[in-house]
């Protein structure tokens, strides 16, 4: 097959990355090494770019957009959507991100066959102003009906729109990469850290994922350990800014790392918190999971989903109720390591990214 892809910011991962760049990374490599093409189309920023034409077999093509949130994923689109068109570079066009599905039409129109990650319900999510969520939640319904599939990696965003659009869609969870790292532990000297000395935090810092509860709550709290937060955004918003200044000394902001790096923080941290208020089914809790890390999660629907009952959970948005359950991380460690040893099979067992690429060669060739 001939495949595109857009709605990501980059591969390999750059300043801003989330989980669509998690997954583009992991899954267009592997359907390459199934004997397709694959054609992924990279964002460049003024300040923020990754300067490659090919990553492990998939042909990139950098189209520069804005900095303006929200406004640089519509304009690289419309750039990707004219680029295939014009130049025919794909049969089949995956496209993550349901905000981007009013480029379905034309890609249609063209004889194209176009599919749709969903990750979520991208209205709920906080860092969008109002005309956004309704942009969002108006591209739903061309989501729900234009595409030839849409591919949900939650049960819980499927359900949802199954029972308002009144029609089936496509489940395939995202898979669970479990390397350690490469052995090199030189970014813990780098930031002063030990192994077991830290909890740790990796994504955005959005409204969306919850560290204005997390912040506090580990200040709350008895530990005397450090709390890394890994992450950041290439066009700070005033909420990262506000983020950035709660630093103290037991607060370290490193910054976005890169590869092996983050999964060797990853493994060697004493807990892993993902505080969020919305997600679709995280790729930063699968990989933790695989890597034998305890983890404290928000208890919505979709952390549920992934932890089931190997997990510590708070009250979403409660800083009180996270707090306590730092300090029960804290005075039961024995416990949170015999829960993240379920989680690790839990990982290992239903989250699986090469039977990931195997459903997605599915669909694409069945759809």
């Amino acid at each position: 097959m001939r495949i595109a892809a857009f709605g990501f910011r980059s591969i390999p991962l750059a300043k801003g990355a989330a989980g669509a760049d998690k997954f583009a990374l992991e899954l267009f490599p592997r359907l390459v090494n199934r004997g397709h093409s694959v054609i992924a189309y990279n964002r460049r920023y003024p300040d923020v770019f990754v300067d490659v034409d090919d990553y492990k077999g998939v042909k990139i093509k950098t189209f520069k957009t804005t900095s303006k949130k929200g406004f640089d994923t519509l304009l690289h689109s419309f750039k990707c959507t004219f680029d295939i068109i014009a130049n025919n570079t794909a049969d089949i066009v995956h496209i993550q991100n349901g905000g981007n599905s009013i480029w379905a039409l034309p890609l249609r129109l063209f004889g194209k066959k176009v599919f749709i990650s969903q990750d979520g319900v991208d209205w709920k999510r906080d860092k969008w102003p109002w005309y956004g969520k309704l942009y969002l939640k108006l591209s739903s319904f061309i989501t729900a009906h234009l595409p030839n599939e849409v591919i949900f990696d939650n049960v819980i965003a499927r359900k949802l729109f199954e029972e308002k659009f009144n029609k089936t869609y496509k489940f395939i969870p995202f898979g669970s990469e479990v390397e350690a790292g490469d052995g090199n532990t030189d970014i813990l000297t780098k930031l002063g850290l030990k192994k077991g000395g830290y909890y740790l935090f990796v994504g955005r810092f959005i409204p969306d994922k919850g560290l204005h509860y997390l912040i506090p709550a580990f200040k709350n709290s008895n530990s005397d350990k450090k709390l890394v937060l890994i992450g950041g955004s290439p066009n700070p918003s005033p909420y990262e800014n506000s983020i950035l200044g709660m630093v103290n000394d037991q607060i370290i902001f490193p910054g976005y790392v890169y590869g092996a790096d983050t999964n060797t923080l990853m493994s060697n941290a004493y807990c892993y918190i993902q505080p969020s208020d919305v997600e679709g089914l995280s790729p930063v809790v699968l990989t933790v999971m695989g890597l034998n890390v305890p983890i404290i999660v928000s208890d919505i629907k979709e952390n549920q989903y992934a932890i089931l009952d190997t997990a510590r959970m708070f009250k979403k948005g409660n800083i009180t109720s996270l707090t306590e359950e730092i300090n029960f991380c804290e005075a039961n460690y024995p416990k949170m390591l015999t829960l993240a040893k379920r989680a690790q099979e839990r990982a290992l067992s239903v989250f699986n990214w090469e039977n990931v690429a195997d459903e997605h060669v599915e669909v694409f060739l069945n759809s």
